[in-house]
């Protein structure tokens, strides 16, 4: 059973706690954080979702991320995702992007990355990840602009790409 802590919808933590897969009641949210990764020589990582996952199976998305678990703050969240589905230690943060999804009664922080790594160090996750993809930025600037992006996550991360030049 996996446990999250509860949040307003202004990001406020509260005494509640939320049990993975139950409704979140009204008025309630839980947090969940994804990074955006760029390798040192101007690469991102692109990972591919299992395609047992209920939610775009098989896609390649450009962050890695879930759901915090309680007592976990949002960078102790990403840092712990990036390691378990990717096997790559986060360099310095940067919030990019902070969403609060009501249909879905989550709070999404995104943020970006650079890491210094051995390319082929990227390991995968069982039921998470089936492989990755390292694109150089005009091929993700394609990506991102092609209708292959998670719509969500491109959606999520649009502010910061409109920010760096890479959608108009």
């Amino acid at each position: 059973m996996e446990l999250w802590n509860a949040y307003t919808r202004d990001g406020e933590l509260t005494d509640k706690v939320l049990v993975r897969g139950e409704p979140v009641p009204e008025g309630l949210f839980h947090l969940a954080c994804e990074v955006l990764v760029r390798h040192t020589d101007g690469d991102y990582l692109c990972m591919r979702r299992s395609v047992k996952k209920s939610d775009f199976g098989g896609m390649l998305e450009a962050t890695a991320g879930g759901a915090a678990q309680i007592g976990e703050g949002k960078l102790d969240c990403i840092r712990r995702e990036l390691r378990e589905e990717c096997g790559i230690e986060a360099g310095e943060l940067e919030q990019i992007g902070y969403l609060v999804d009501e249909s879905n009664r989550v709070i999404v922080a995104s943020y970006f990355t650079t890491v210094d790594c051995a390319k082929d160090s990227v390991t995968l996750q069982e039921g998470e990840t089936e492989g990755y993809l390292w694109m150089g930025e005009e091929e993700f600037i394609s990506f991102v602009g092609s209708g292959e992006m998670i719509p969500t996550q491109r959606a999520r991360l649009d502010g910061y790409f409109r920010r760096i030049g890479y959608v108009k």
